[in-house]
């Protein structure tokens, strides 16, 4: 038996395992040990080893997860030799099952009375009572559990707790390089389809590098403890200053719950909690990001598994808060990201200015666990011009950094190191769509024009202003739809009036003499720029509280993004137009802001645009409905499909349950577009399509079929749709679509499918 052992027999009180200094020197020993014994296979054996008599422990374990999730004994001090490789538990068995599906430490002074003990007699656990386990966390994932024990009952305090949990940190850093010589699965090996839905269509293969920031080996440690706690400290004031000037700036637009979720933000950045854990784990002798990572580790292991929605939300805010911490220490304010070129760019969910950073690194591909078709990270990935791939649950753990990936942007699927046969296929399907491309640009400088003379005008969605650049790439005879609010998104602090009509300005002078439709501030629901907090709380936030309504409500912002819109429009025509309107008198309230801006500028003489159009977008069932009220209110219509159908149906758009369940070409939603079609020509009111229907084959032959002659779509869609409409007669098409509405089935796709297939179309 061995001093310990005889020790805690006589009753005294067992030796600590030291903390603080102590956990320094044994990680120190631990990073020599892995360094020095890179190729030995007893290198587990040396570290729980070297474990159990830094810290005066009977027992030092090592469990790691094997390819099945069961939890496998690889190394032990303590207990008998022989259950290395034999002992098994699964996640719901076991105190050692219960660290690691809590993601959470366990401390017990009985562990025999705990009624998740499961004992095992090949072990030899008879005579040890006390437990200490703590999870082996990385990439937010459980790799293992690391436990302590002794054999008399004692109380593990916080500092033995801490110090494990830094050891085991840098344990799962120090044996992940070897884990392919070990026969549990450290790195993942095996290859994982997910399945999410389509931000941006494309297909591309690349290496995986992950957005969360990363701290390097080099800086795990800290050689001065004093001078890292004040590189720490110096880092939280700085991240807090910036949240406090985010909400001081932001002031006069913050509004309601806006502004209580992000004094909830700012209160999580000022939780002494937090801040104390933080602390504690530099002074154990850690970096200031190594502290930052393990507490971002924990929360998203715990992130993981958490089912309430509530805490997801504060998980979410506090794994954002220490990601920023981590840039503070880096001394990262932004600008452009470096990364290997052909990368995918694998996030758990990302914003607009940081995907922007990306705009010139050469990214093959974007994976996303959190983004949905019409986020705004979707529409970034379309202005680069970058395959992505959203609403893919598990990515971030199942992925790690230099893993092969493909991203399917046209089945809305991502393969995580797949095999040789799949990668086989998608190279062979990427030749074939780049050859695609090529014929498709050779469509640029020709007509949209049906083969009996009637021509469609194609423009483009925008958001961006180097979205400008794909009018000359494709084309489009202009821009139907600019998204205003991503200036907005991407800024930490309210854009000034100054600032915003520059960038306006700029939109106009790229796009020459083709028009652009502005489409004025589009904030609330799931668009929330961060100077508003994190998201609205509404049970229903595409019916809540957004877009015109938030405008009209609390106008300041609004008239100040007219004075902008109208100052930068000076001697050219202003085309305005005002988003998720539902009734007459909404779009007269909003035109008298607009005109009462004009008035301003000739008062003062200041700027003006020559001529100025005022339109609406029609996407509530109650407007559509309306049309021919705003006859003589209104210059122009534009239909946006993604809100309008979602309304229509009663349907989530972004609830995964329900995507593809209801669809554009059934009876009753092609018979409410041609209606309105009949009401806009009717009042003399140009209409637009510009919603995401506009740039599908099928969708886009029948809208023009039913009399549409004006489709703004994603840049990309462009030549492909411009080769539809090149392909087909119009009469011959107008005809066959109508007597598919006149008949008796609920949906004309299969109809349109054949009608397709008459013309000799490639859908």
């Amino acid at each position: 038996m061995s001093d310990r052992g005889r020790q805690g027999e006589k009753g005294g009180a067992p030796p600590r395992p030291p903390a603080g200094g102590g956990a320094k020197l044994l990680l120190s020993r631990l990073r020599a040990l892995m360094a020095n014994q890179a190729q030995d296979p007893k290198r587990l054996d040396r570290v729980v080893e070297l474990i159990a008599n830094t810290m005066v422990a009977d027992v030092c374990s090592i469990y790691l997860k094997t390819e099945d999730e069961a939890l496998l004994l690889m190394a032990t001090q303590g207990l008998r030799p022989e259950a290395v490789g034999r002992t098994r538990m699964g996640e719901n068995e076991g105190l050692v099952g219960l660290v690691s599906a809590t993601a959470r430490p366990l401390r017990l002074s009985d562990a025999f009375s705990h009624p998740r003990f499961s004992y095992r007699p090949e072990t030899g656990e008879d005579p040890f009572h006390s437990f200490l386990g703590v999870p082996i966390l990385r990439g937010g994932r459980v790799l293992g559990v690391l436990v302590v024990q002794n054999r008399t009952e004692r109380s593990y305090d916080d500092e033995e707790a801490e110090a494990l949990q830094t050891v085991a940190m840098v344990l799962a850093e120090l044996v992940a390089a070897a884990a392919d010589s070990l026969s549990a699965s450290l790195r993942q090996t095996r290859p994982h389809e997910l399945r999410g839905r389509t931000l941006n269509e494309g297909l591309a293969i690349g290496k995986v590098h992950l957005y969360d920031p990363v701290v390097p080996p080099a800086r795990l440690f800290a050689a001065d403890a004093e001078a890292e706690e004040l590189r720490l400290n110096d880092a939280l004031e700085a991240l807090r200053a910036s949240i406090d000037a985010m909400l001081t700036r932001a002031g006069p637009v913050l509004f309601g719950e806006s502004r209580d979720v992000l004094e909830t933000y700012r209160l999580f950045a000022h939780d002494p909690s937090w801040e104390a854990r933080l602390v504690e784990a530099v002074r154990s002798g850690l970096s200031a990001e190594a502290a930052v990572d393990r507490v971002r580790r924990e929360h998203r292991a715990r992130l993981e598994s958490a089912r309430d929605s509530l805490l997801r939300e504060r998980l979410h805010d506090l794994e954002d808060l220490e990601n920023r911490l981590l840039r503070q220490l880096a001394g990262d304010n932004g600008g452009a990201r470096a990364v290997p070129p052909g990368s995918i760019l694998v996030a758990s969910r990302i914003g607009p200015a940081e995907l922007l950073e990306y705009r010139d690194a050469g990214l093959a591909g974007v994976a996303l666990e959190e983004a949905g078709a019409g986020s705004h990270a979707a529409i970034v990935a379309r202005a680069i011009g970058v395959p992505a791939v959203g609403g893919l649950t598990g990515l971030v753990t199942r992925a790690e950094d230099g893993d092969a990936l493909i991203v399917d942007g046209e089945g809305g699927v991502v393969h995580i190191r797949p095999n040789a046969e799949i990668v086989t296929n998608f190279q062979a399907r990427i030749a074939l769509s780049q050859q695609a491309q090529a014929e498709l640009s050779l469509l640029r400088d020709l007509p949209a024009e049906t083969t009996d003379g009637v021509e469609i005008d194609l423009l483009i969605n925008a958001g961006l202003s180097f979205d400008l650049d794909h009018l000359d790439e494709v084309g489009a005879k202009g821009v139907g739809l600019f998204r205003t609010e991503f200036q907005f998104m991407a800024s930490e602090t309210m854009p000034g009036l100054d600032e915003q009509s520059t960038f306006y300005k700029s939109v106009i002078e790229r796009a020459g003499d083709r028009p652009v439709v502005f489409r004025t501030i589009d904030l609330g629901g799931d668009k929330i720029a961060p100077f508003m907090g994190r998201r609205e709380r509404e049970e229903n936030p595409a019916l809540g509280w957004r877009a015109l309504r938030m405008a009209l409500d609390h106008p300041f912002f609004f008239r100040r993004q007219m004075r902008a819109l109208i100052r930068a429009s000076r001697g050219k025509t202003l085309r305005l137009m005002f988003p998720m309107v539902t009734t007459v008198e909404e779009f007269e309230a909003a035109r008298r802001l607009v005109d009462s801006e004009m008035e301003w500028a000739i008062k003062f003489g200041r700027d003006l645009p020559n001529k100025l159009k005022v339109g609406a977008m029609v996407e509530t069932p109650s407007l559509a409905f309306s049309i021919d009220n705003l006859k003589g209110k209104a210059d122009f219509l534009s239909i946006g499909t993604n809100d309008l159908m979602q309304f229509f149906f009663a349907a989530d758009r972004d609830n995964a349950r329900l995507a593809g369940r209801y669809d554009l070409l059934s009876r009753p939603a092609m018979r409410l577009l041609q209606r309105m079609r009949q009401r806009a020509d009717e009042a003399g009111l140009p209409i637009t399509v510009c919603g995401e229907a506009a740039g599908r084959p099928l969708e886009a032959l029948a809208l023009v079929a039913i009399g549409y002659r004006r489709l703004s779509m994603q840049a990309s869609r462009i030549a492909p749709i411009k080769l539809l409409i090149r392909s087909v007669e119009m009469e011959r098409l107008a005809l066959r679509v109508q007597a598919a509405l006149d008949g008796g089935e609920q949906s004309i796709r299969n109809a349109m499918l054949s009608v397709a297939d008459e013309f000799g179309l490639k859908i």
